[in-house]
């Protein structure tokens, strides 16, 4: 039984979302949390509705009601730089952790329009497939970040990792010396090289 906000919010956070935790939300006024429990549960009108309410009260909640808008395939205004910096990356999770695959495709329809406001989007949508293990998908938005942020040393650290899951620690070692190249005492990438020369 949900008893608390915390208890409630995990359950969201941790995709275990149910209709006991959307009633607490209800219950208890806490509108962002239930405005997206309602795109977790297919009913993004009834979100953008319940972001719109919220607008003035919290940040994401601008944030909230744009992505409502592009998954009803609405025209919306552009997100700024930190609402991608802050909400792309933790949203896009969680639709894929949802299985609401058709939702982050229409999000990821809008990722070069989202580039246009913050050049690092290809780097934040490619380091949430790697992190869910979808490889080949996090190597062609990391692939597509590099060609615009060659000098971002954690970038090339994720491809390597990419490449190791590949099988081609060739290939992530080249990845990772780019990387020592830029930043010589980038510690994920010394570490990584240390591991990879033992291969």
């Amino acid at each position: 039984m949900i008893t608390t906000y915390e208890d409630a919010k995990y359950k969201l956070l941790t995709f275990s979302l149910d209709e006991e935790c959307q009633c607490f939300f209800q219950k208890n006024n806490c509108i962002l949390e239930l405005a997206y429990s309602k795109i977790f549960t297919d009913e993004p009108s009834l979100a953008e509705e319940l972001f719109k309410q919220s607008c003035n009260l919290n940040p994401r909640s601008k944030w909230g009601l744009k992505l409502a808008g592009m998954l009803l395939n609405k025209p919306v205004p552009y997100p700024t730089y930190f609402e991608l910096r802050n909400f792309l990356e933790i949203d896009l999770n969680l639709l894929i952790n949802y299985d609401k695959g058709a939702y982050a495709d229409e999000i990821l329809s809008y990722s070069d329009s989202f580039f246009s406001v913050n050049p690092e989007v290809y780097k934040y949508i490619g380091r949430v497939f790697w992190n869910n293990g979808l490889y080949s998908y996090g190597k062609f938005f990391l692939e597509r970040a590099k060609n615009y942020f060659f000098s971002d040393p954690e970038l090339h650290v994720l491809l390597a990792n990419v490449y190791i899951a590949e099988g081609r620690p060739e290939k992530a070692l080249s990845a990772v010396d780019n990387c020592l190249d830029i930043l010589p005492d980038y510690f994920p990438a010394v570490v990584l090289k240390k591991n990879l020369t033992k291969i």
